[in-house]
C-alpha cells in the first residue's frame, strides 16, 4: 500500500472524521461560551466589585501608572492580569459544566433500560433419561 493510499484510508475513518467535526462545533460552541462570559456574566460581576471592567484588573510589575487600561499597561511592560486569568478560568469553568450536563443527559437518554426477564424455558432434558423414560414406558406398556 502506497503512502497516500495509506493516508487517504486514515483521513477517512469515522473516529477521523468525527473529531474533526467535534473540533468545528467545540470551537464555535467555545465562542459563544466566551461571549455569554464576557458580554453577559462579567459585567453582572463587574458590577457587584464597583463597576469595574473585571478583566482589566491588573498588578503592574514595570511601575506603571494605576489607572491605566489593560492595553496600555502591556505596552508599557511586564503585567500581572489575574482579572483576564479569573475570566478564562470561568470561562472554563462554566464549558465544563455545559458539557457534563450535555452528556449526562446523552448518558440517560442511551441508558439501555432493563429487558423483562423471558420466562425460563424448560431445561433441556439429556438424552440417556429420554431413552430410559421410553424403557420404562414400553415395560409399562407390556406389564
Amino acid at each position: 500500500m502506497s503512502f497516500v493510499q495509506e493516508f487517504k484510508s486514515f483521513a477517512v475513518k469515522g473516529n477521523v472524521m468525527d473529531l474533526a467535526v467535534g473540533v468545528i462545533i467545540g470551537g464555535a460552541f467555545g465562542k459563544i461560551v466566551d461571549s455569554v462570559v464576557g458580554d453577559l456574566i462579567m459585567p453582572l460581576v463587574s458590577r457587584a466589585f464597583g463597576g469595574l471592567d473585571f478583566s482589566n484588573y491588573y498588578l503592574g510589575l514595570a511601575g506603571q501608572a494605576a489607572g491605566l487600561s489593560l492595553v496600555e499597561a502591556k505596552k508599557l511592560g511586564a503585567v500581572f492580569a489575574y482579572g483576564s486569568f479569573l475570566t478564562v478560568a470561568l470561562n472554563f469553568i462554566i464549558l465544563a459544566f455545559i458539557i457534563f450536563v450535555m452528556i449526562r443527559q446523552m448518558n440517560r437518554l442511551t441508558a439501555a433500560k432493563p429487558e423483562p426477564a423471558a420466562p425460563a424455558a424448560a431445561p433441556i432434558t439429556p438424552e440417556d433419561v429420554l431413552l430410559l423414560r421410553e424403557i420404562r414406558d414400553s415395560l409399562k406398556n407390556k406389564g
